[in-house]
């Protein structure tokens, strides 16, 4: 298959029934339902519409999207409409990305209880940076966050970290101005560190005493309290990993990112180089490596990928997007506002619209520019699941000018 063309949706399509009939009792009902969503996206499974130019004539068949938030093809549009609310929300700041990394250890009880582990990982990330901006002997201020998880390496391994996207300063604790950071420094990483992990594991041991966790296979003795604490214990005496990048320059910057990083897959379709019968070649960047060595190919065989894709399905109905502090939708509406006052630039025309959490919604994927000349696409023709148009866009089509 051409480098260029190949999709995980290729590899579902030709491996997929096989590798789900040999791993029947090991997948889940929403990894089946992400594999066959890939599947049959864009294709006349999920019904379409035929689209003819206006200006030329040019005439084609436009596929319904699965708009399935694991989707490679579906996401970008989905960060296009979130992007649009989020830019009206950005200050005249330096912004701040910081990443909390959990403990391998950690990562398997993770991935036995995802919505409770994730969700814990995502609140404490972000108490841990409201908590010590809000500290006088740091920030002394009240400010906000925008929480990301993603749970994936660069390989498709399980590696559950959040980005967060922090403004660089805060709300007076009275109320009536705005708290700068230090110019290129936010918080100290050491402190933040510290914090992130005793208030994860002080809260993973108050799950596990009120039962809400569950074990399988080699981490089935955790169900003991006395085994429970025991794996924990290593991991209260070592340094667990949070990341300050280097502020952003400008609130284009920031865009960018989120852009990049919000409604990303586990991996896109860019990255994969070539598809046989019993594997696949992807690009992937080694970290432990610096320079050209840090680019590197790997190559698996196709359960091997589709197994580690599917390590990165997210509960039903889970929010991996998330706003707290200054952000948060209880606050939002009122917060912002106040702080382009403090900062004395002019407000917007209108807030941006609540989210309600709904960012993994994918929208239409329809497709106005006519690839030829740019003229406006216009619907000549819509047709349900599992049937077809009745014109042929391949045969030549008369258009009348009138």
């Amino acid at each position: 298959m051409s480098r260029h063309k190949l999709e995980v949706a290729d590899i579902f399509r030709r491996h997929g029934a096989a590798w789900r009939a040999a791993n029947e009792g090991h997948l889940s009902l929403g990894q089946r339902r992400v594999m066959t969503a890939i599947e049959i996206c864009r294709t006349a499974a999920l019904g379409g519409h035929v689209e003819r130019c206006d200006e030329c004539g040019h005439t084609r068949i436009a596929y319904n999207s699965c708009r399935n938030r694991h989707c490679p093809k579906c996401q970008w549009r989905a960060a296009e409409a979130w992007l649009a609310a989020r830019e009206a929300e950005l200050l005249p700041v330096p912004y701040f990305h910081v990443v909390f990394t959990l403990p391998a250890a950690i990562g398997a009880i993770a991935y036995q209880n995802k919505a409770k582990v994730y969700g814990l990982l995502l609140s404490a990330a972000a108490e841990t940076l409201t908590t010590i901006a809000a500290d006088p002997k740091h920030l002394g201020a009240a400010t906000g966050v925008t929480a990301v998880l993603h749970t994936w390496g660069q390989n498709l391994d399980h590696h559950p970290h959040v980005h967060c996207i922090v403004p660089g300063g805060g709300i007076s604790p009275d109320g009536e101005r705005w708290v700068r950071c230090r110019p290129n420094f936010f918080l100290p990483v050491r402190v933040l560190s510290r914090l992130f992990r005793r208030l994860f594991l002080e809260r993973l041991e108050a799950l596990h005493a009120a039962g809400e966790l569950h074990f399988f296979t080699d981490l089935a003795r955790l169900h003991e309290e006395d085994a429970f604490r025991a794996y924990l214990a290593p991991l209260r005496k070592t340094d667990w990993v949070v990341y300050a990048k280097r502020p952003f320059a400008g609130p284009e910057q920031v865009l960018a990112y989120l852009a990049r990083y919000t409604h990303r897959v586990a991996i896109g379709n860019r990255r994969l180089l070539e598809l046989d019968e019993g594997h696949v070649r992807f690009r992937w960047k080694d970290y432990r490596e610096s320079g050209r060595q840090r680019h590197k190919v790997m190559r698996l065989g196709v359960g091997e990928f589709m197994r580690r894709f599917l390590l990165h399905v997210l509960p039903e109905g889970f929010h991996r997007i998330r706003h707290y502090g200054l952000l948060a939708n209880g606050h939002r509406a009122d917060k912002l506002p106040l702080c382009r006052k403090m900062l004395a630039v002019p407000p917007t025309t209108e807030e941006a619209e609540e989210n309600d959490g709904k960012d993994d919604v994918a929208t239409s994927n329809d497709c106005l520019a006519c690839p030829c000349c740019g003229g406006r696409m216009t619907i000549i023709e819509t047709f349900e699941r599992g049937s077809w148009p009745r014109c042929n866009p391949a045969a030549p089509m008369r258009f009348d000018s009138s």
